[in-house]
């Protein structure tokens, strides 16, 4: 080489990239704490309670196709007023019931005219010559339904192991300038009135609720306010189990040196109850249940106790928006995301095996180990939590509400 010396050559090495992507395994659901159709686990044991499925009020001279746990089913009321709900196809021909006619004693297929009552038992079969013991062999497969706070309840699981349709002390015993509204919008996970299925799965929604600390980023920090914006207050945590469930108390310690205890319940198999999110003292005015659809969808159903004269849907757990939900833009979606966005970009059942658990998420941990608690109870024999055989039983107790240390200091 010119100038008589060799220059040395060195090759840099490049750094190697770690914790890319490539050849990442195939991520996986829980299907032991998520899925609910006949025969699962977890639908073995939401089986064992009873589930709001639509709204009374909805009820009429036509039949409603509602799918529920997995299972789609026909939900109806005679005319003499009861309710009832059976398998979609008749036990005769197939043929759908979402096209049968109600009558006083039943409702009747109409292909052939096959009269059933509210528990199945075929009462009329017009193309027959009349054969009470083959008619009496033709029962309609249906399950139980109950009526209460304006909700119809059904009960999909084994007859013998059937609960009392519980009564939740809240809602008993209105003071005569209250009443009770019942709605089924999706108004408590960011949606409105114009949506009612939920498409993701409804263990994303339950255990939402056993995490506060989400409040204080998304729903305020993140978007903005969309609750009081006191809730920016980061809070001190304790969960612990109940006897129906489990809650956390949020504590905060606020500017002006007010302090309140913050208390969020949730019962089995899939209810909760969330306090005013205006931050109001008192007990919380609204339950709600998350009731599954299928695997990959839930629906919502609340009851809420309100001035006698209200009309419309209570919003006592729904986000303040500026616009209302189903006219807002993607662009305007991503400004200020709420749980809609959030729980239904997790997929249609979130990746569990991808998850990095955290000491935030401790509210999470417990109820998902609860949950696996009572799935293997169930499966093993017992009689799973919150559910009870006595009609006599008093109702149920809650506790959840916003709850200042000084009262005096608010003004009541």
């Amino acid at each position: 080489m010119a100038g008589g010396k060799a220059r040395l050559m060195t090759r840099s090495t490049p750094t190697q990239d770690t914790g890319t992507a490539y050849g990442r395994g195939l991520q996986t659901h829980d299907p032991e704490i998520t899925e609910v159709g006949p025969g699962t686990p977890c639908g073995e044991l939401m089986r064992r309670y009873w589930h709001p499925v639509e709204l009374s009020s909805r009820l009429g001279r036509r039949p409603r196709e509602i799918r529920v746990l997995g299972e789609d089913l026909i939900l109806f009321r005679d005319l003499c007023g009861r309710p009832g709900l059976i398998t979609p196809r008749c036990i005769h021909r197939g043929a759908p019931m979402s096209f049968a006619k109600v009558e006083e004693a039943g409702i009747r297929c109409p292909y052939h005219g096959w009269l059933f009552d509210t528990r199945g038992r075929c009462l009329d079969q017009p193309c027959e010559v009349d054969k009470p013991a083959f008619r009496e062999r033709c029962r309609q497969p249906w399950y139980p339904v109950e009526e209460r706070y304006g909700l119809v309840f059904a009960y999909l699981g084994p007859p013998e192991k059937k609960p009392v349709l519980p009564r939740w002390a809240p809602f008993e015993d209105l003071p005569p300038t209250e009443k009770i509204v019942p709605d089924a919008a999706s108004f408590s996970v960011g949606g409105d009135e114009t949506e009612e299925l939920i498409p993701w799965n409804w263990l994303q929604d339950w255990e939402n609720t056993m995490d506060p600390f989400h409040v204080v980023i998304l729903h305020t920090a993140f978007s903005g306010p969309q609750f009081n914006p006191d809730m920016a207050v980061m809070p001190h945590v304790e969960w612990e189990y109940t006897p129906l469930g489990m809650q956390y108390s949020a504590h905060r310690r606020f500017a002006d040196g007010q302090e309140m205890d913050r208390i969020t319940h949730v019962m089995f198999p899939s209810l909760r109850s969330v306090p005013n999110i205006q931050l109001s003292h008192g007990i919380a005015e609204s339950m709600g249940w998350l009731v599954p659809v299928d695997d990959a969808s839930h629906r919502t159903f609340h009851i809420t106790r309100m001035p006698l004269d209200f009309e419309g849907v209570p919003l006592v757990t729904a986000p303040v928006l500026e616009k209302k939900w189903s006219e807002m833009t993607e662009d305007e979606r991503w400004i200020a995301p709420g749980d809609w966005e959030i729980q239904k970009g997790q997929g249609s059942i979130t990746l569990h095996s991808e998850e990095r658990l955290a000491s935030s998420d401790t509210g999470v941990v417990m109820l998902r180990r609860q949950l696996r608690e009572q799935i293997r109870l169930v499966r093993d024999g017992g009689d799973p939590i919150g559910v009870h055989f006595d009609p006599e039983a008093p109702p149920y107790w809650i506790g959840a509400g916003n709850f200042y240390r000084d009262r005096a200091a608010i003004g009541g």
